[in-house]
């Protein structure tokens, strides 16, 4: 008897649900890569519930027609890429086609989109991977998208969600990472009515701060290299700022967040000596390379890259961070705090320092006879220790008066002193 089948198509796209969508998280970042794919200036995320009630998306990217709105709901229906050697020319963030497809499986969706030479938009409803209402409707330029009841016709998912602040702190990583591989895109962060992030546009280092933190600029080492394989830009962390935890380390590959071990190594080692064991130095490194000498088509959540000369990026990656180490004078320090051997006295504290007095004497006159008389004074004893001087060096030279000097054996030399053959 035959058994093997065909799944139905919404088992199907649950399964693929999945892969890709694995929390509210996983959710907002295809939302906000499909932002910034469409070209967008401005994104805004906005968080109900950790993601379990409301996940959307608002962007002034260039938006969707009406058929393409109903397309970019089919699975593996995408605008990113035409042939399998597309692959490997990958610029985009997306490029599967499977987000959405994905995201309609398992949650109420509902998308205005209007396209900019447009004057009316579309308003789409899916619920089920089904569309129930589709319209025309007056909205902005651009996309706005909403993802409502995650997981709620997939109870086990749902149930083995973490708490609310476990997710929402999910939320923010991902939110994070996007937006400081785009700072020259304006972000906004609104979680339950409240905004956690107003993000302008910027340069790399002023988001890195806006994000880590104000404290976080004085701790920051640019890094510059380029090479015909790779330019690595960017900044590290300072030593002595370095952390127990592995936090605040970031690589972006063409714009990417990835994580990679074997990168992470060559940034360690070039802090060899420079901080204890078991710290781990802060990072934020862009490496912009050629898209058909990497692979990003590994995982489902496309963090984990292929390098085509692996050992070459490593070996330029830790050159370039040694240097920039060298170049702004960062060695090892003395914490004056916690080395016991070194004990700075401070005086007494509770002594008052008193204005020092100067007193001047109004009667003094520089040409008065007595003045005269102790310069005068002063240049002969001066004048007798210098004939002294000069005395005793005659005697010492008179100890050498003869100008005869004989070679001995070609390896002695004797001279003839008052004292006899020296």
């Amino acid at each position: 008897m035959d058994i093997i089948q065909l799944l139905p198509d919404h088992i199907a796209n649950q399964i693929a649900a999945g892969e890709v969508i694995q929390r509210p998280a996983s959710a907002a970042k295809e939302m906000i890569e499909n932002a910034l794919d469409s070209g967008a200036s401005d994104v805004k995320l906005i968080i109900k519930d950790s993601g379990k009630t409301l996940i959307q998306v608002v962007d002034n990217g260039c938006g969707m027609s009406e058929t393409d709105s109903k397309m970019s709901f089919e699975r593996h229906a995408t605008s990113k890429i035409r042939n399998a050697d597309d692959l490997f020319n990958i610029k985009t963030m997306g490029f599967r086609g499977e987000a959405m497809a994905s995201m309609a499986a398992i949650a109420h969706i509902e998308v205005s989109t209007k396209l900019t030479e447009n004057e009316l938009g579309t308003r789409i409803i899916v619920e089920g991977s089904k569309i129930k209402k589709q319209e025309s409707v007056v909205c902005a330029n651009g996309t706005s998208i909403s993802i409502k009841n995650l997981f709620y016709n997939v109870p086990a998912r749902r149930k083995f969600l973490k708490s609310d602040k476990v997710e929402k702190k999910h939320i923010i990583e991902e939110f994070s990472r996007v937006a400081l591989s785009n700072p020259e895109v304006s972000f906004s962060l609104i979680m339950d009515n409240q905004e956690y992030y107003h993000l302008e546009q910027s340069n790399f280092r002023q988001r890195i701060v806006n994000i880590i933190g104000k404290k976080t600029n004085e701790k920051l080492v640019p890094v510059e290299e380029e090479t015909n394989l790779v330019k690595i830009s960017g900044f590290i962390g300072k030593p002595e700022f370095a952390k127990r935890t592995r936090g605040e380390q970031y690589f972006f590959v063409n714009g990417r967040f990835i994580k990679n071990y074997y990168l992470n190594h060559a940034v360690s080692k070039a802090f060899t000596d420079l901080i204890s064991e078991n710290y781990h130095p802060s990072y934020f490194l862009n490496l912009e390379i050629n898209p058909k000498q990497i692979d990003i088509n590994i995982h489902p959540t496309k963090t984990e890259i292929k390098f085509e000369d692996e050992k070459s990026i490593y070996a330029i990656l830790r050159s370039a961070v040694k240097r920039s180490l060298g170049q702004y004078n960062i060695a090892p320090t003395l914490d004056f705090n916690t080395e016991p051997s070194l004990v700075i006295p401070t005086g007494n504290s509770d002594r008052l320092v008193k204005e020092p007095k100067i007193r001047v004497d109004t009667n003094y006159n520089p040409f008065d006879t007595d003045t005269k008389e102790a310069i005068s004074q002063s240049h002969k004893i001066y004048q007798n220790n210098f004939q002294e001087e000069i005395q005793r060096e005659i005697t010492l030279d008179s100890d050498f008066e003869s100008d005869y000097y004989f070679q001995i054996d070609r390896n002695y030399i004797t001279s003839q002193t008052k004292n006899g053959l020296m």
